[in-house]
């Protein structure tokens, strides 16, 4: 479920980043300057859009892989203390019997 929620947010964001127009061609429409190479746009402004897009999508894979093994790691500790009830469980109704 919080998986679903997440990938749903990213989804989001990733559309709004696409829609800002041209990568690298001058200051953002958020009102702040890109710094110097960005804003004067150009194949320099570009390849920096490009290599900032690039860090932002590994960042994004990273977090979601780790983000995946907690999950599975949290389903493995759930798991093995649904089996420990199930003992106790087990052995509470044995003991009740005698």
């Amino acid at each position: 479920m919080a998986l679903r929620q997440t990938s749903v947010c990213l989804v989001r964001t990733s559309s709004r980043i696409m829609n800002l127009g041209d990568p690298g061609s001058g200051a953002g429409k958020s009102g702040g300057s890109g710094g110097s190479i960005r804003d004067a746009g150009g194949a320099f402004g570009k390849m920096e859009a490009a290599r900032e897009g690039e860090y932002f999508h590994k960042l994004q894979k990273k977090q979601i892989a780790e983000m995946k093994k907690h999950l599975a790691d949290t389903i493995k500790q759930t798991e093995a203390q649904l089996q420990r009830h199930k003992e106790q469980l087990a052995e509470l109704e044995t003991t009740q019997k005698k």
